[in-house]
């Protein structure tokens, strides 16, 4: 059985993890607004709360993936393997998953492939 410290270090361990989430997902929220303050005041409202929506819908894994996508605007699977740490095969499925799913779209350039976030995210 864990003692009273351990346990509250556990604790502050999850806090601290469900923390830094929040601020990623605020930080593409905010990514988004800006890319939205050419488009009118309605359809900007209703984009943000589809990405809103989308963000919270996603499992940890996708969320990883778009978020760091987003951030890139544009790249290939290796790109966004860089920024979250994991194989670019890994990434490939997972930037291919959310093609199928409508989020993400996918252009070939000579031999290479490329991804980028689709505008205002289709509703899944």
């Amino acid at each position: 059985m864990k003692s009273s410290p351990e346990i509250i270090d556990e604790l502050y361990q999850n806090f601290n993890l469900i923390k830094d989430y929040l601020e990623e997902i605020l930080s593409l929220q905010r990514m988004i607004l800006q890319k939205l303050e050419g488009k009118k005041a309605k359809d900007a409202s209703q984009d943000t709360e589809l990405d809103a929506w989308l963000l919270l819908r996603l499992p940890d894994h996708l969320r990883k993936t778009m978020m760091a996508l987003a951030k890139l605007v544009e790249a290939r699977a290796d790109e966004v393997a860089k920024i979250t740490g994991r194989a670019r095969a890994i990434e490939s499925g997972y930037l291919n998953q959310l093609v199928r799913m409508g989020y993400v779209r996918k252009m070939r350039r000579k031999h290479q492939i490329y991804f980028s976030v689709e505008e205002g995210y289709k509703h899944g």
